[in-house]
């Protein structure tokens, strides 16, 4: 499917018309959100994640060739290599996002071919809303429609995200990828992490905002603390397991089994558990709201999930909490909850629409007074997931 170059650049981004061909595909993938269910998609829980209006823009266009010209526009960086050279550069991260997943494409049996790429994106770096996924969403949408692979958007999520595993060398799970690539406008989707059903639930909210509060910081505690939780979880679930065999995951738990099997430890185990097993049911409580457009029972909710990551399963940090706590003094903001990992990253919250001018300024103003650090405020709405432009 290819379209003129003069209707594909009305579609993209500016920095992207010098590259559009005839035979150009175009394609955007975007971030996402998740709005409660966090540090539950590896104990098999639940999460609600939704597409954004933020998104990775990529052209490509065929070769004649089996060489592979990659473009990074935001970076002004380049990358060659062929089909037969698939590795990961030195001194570069961002081309493994894209080879990772010609990589994977190929390990399927597909005949792959050679293509100039290039891609701009408007999702903030290291903000937690999965700018890696969105670019790698992109690439197998694209190459799905210029190599004619025939593949279907739940393929394309595992392909994206085992590139990502196998590739890249992270080990993440699919929500990012499931998001971006099935994201639905003014929706947000509840994915069940075991059997990867889901289910939209509409996100109805006049007069209210999703705005994100950008800490601007990355502690270095996120990957080795991220692993040690895993294994805490995975402590206490064989700790269940032993009196109760059909536990295979704390999604299988409940609090009566916790405070038997859990409670009066002191290396944290119970605590974490504790986390998991409330914010299954947290996720649940936040379904049935947005059923009822009950958003303040969604915000109620979120502040809930807040307290649980920062008190009991200790992912937080002082920036995050010190965001949140502003959040709650303000009447204009139903809910805030730090979001993804921990230890940096954004806070989401729900605002009154008429109010976002002020409540952020003053927030930024308390930010910057008690932290000396800059706010980053970015208005997001719910969005389609991949398509071709």
């Amino acid at each position: 499917m290819s379209i003129s170059a003069t209707a594909a650049k009305a579609a993209i981004p500016a920095p992207l018309h010098a590259f559009v061909k005839e035979g150009s595909l175009i394609v955007r993938s975007p971030g996402r959100i998740n709005l409660i269910g966090e540090h539950t998609d590896y104990n098999d829980g639940f999460v609600m994640p939704a597409a954004i209006d933020k998104a990775a823009y990529m052209v490509i266009t065929p070769r004649n060739d089996n060489n592979i010209e990659l473009h990074a526009i935001d970076l002004n960086d380049t990358y060659s290599t062929s089909i037969a050279d698939l590795h990961k550069a030195e001194g570069a991260e961002w081309p493994a996002y894209i080879l990772g997943v010609v990589s994977e494409v190929q390990k399927k049996g597909y005949t792959a071919k050679g293509f100039n790429l290039a891609f701009t994106s408007d999702i903030p770096i290291g903000a937690g809303l999965s700018s890696s996924a969105a670019l790698e969403c992109a690439v197998i949408f694209g190459l799905n429609q210029l190599w004619n692979l025939q593949m279907q958007p739940f393929p394309m999520v595992k392909l994206a995200q085992a590139a990502e595993n196998n590739f890249v060398g992270m080990q993440c799970g699919i929500m990012d990828q499931f998001a971006s690539m099935f994201g639905k406008k003014g929706q947000v989707m509840q994915l069940d992490c075991r059997s990867l059903e889901f289910t939209y639930f509409p996100f109805h909210a006049p007069g209210l905002k999703i705005v994100l509060l950008d800490t601007q910081v990355k502690h270095s505690l996120a990957s080795s603390e991220y692993n040690t939780r895993r294994k805490e979880c995975e402590t206490g679930v064989e700790i269940i397991r032993a009196k109760y065999p059909a536990v295979k995951s704390l999604r299988d738990a409940d609090m009566s089994m916790i405070n038997e099997l859990l409670s009066g430890r002191t290396d944290k185990v119970y605590d974490r558990c504790k986390y998991v097993v409330e914010e299954k049911l947290r996720v649940e409580a936040a379904s049935a709201a947005l059923q009822n457009d009950d958003l303040a029972q969604v915000g109620k909710l979120m502040y809930q999930t807040h307290d649980g990551l920062s008190r009991e399963y200790e992912v937080s940090c002082e920036e995050l909490d010190f965001l949140v706590e502003q959040a709650r003094k303000e009447p204009a903001i139903l809910g805030a909850r730090m979001m993804g990992g921990g230890f940096g990253g954004c806070v989401i919250t729900l605002m009154q629409e008429d109010k976002i001018d002020e409540v952020t300024a003053r927030i930024s103003k308390a930010y910057k007074q008690a932290l000396n650090m800059d706010l980053k405020v970015y208005i997001t709405q719910i969005e389609n997931g991949s398509s071709v432009l």
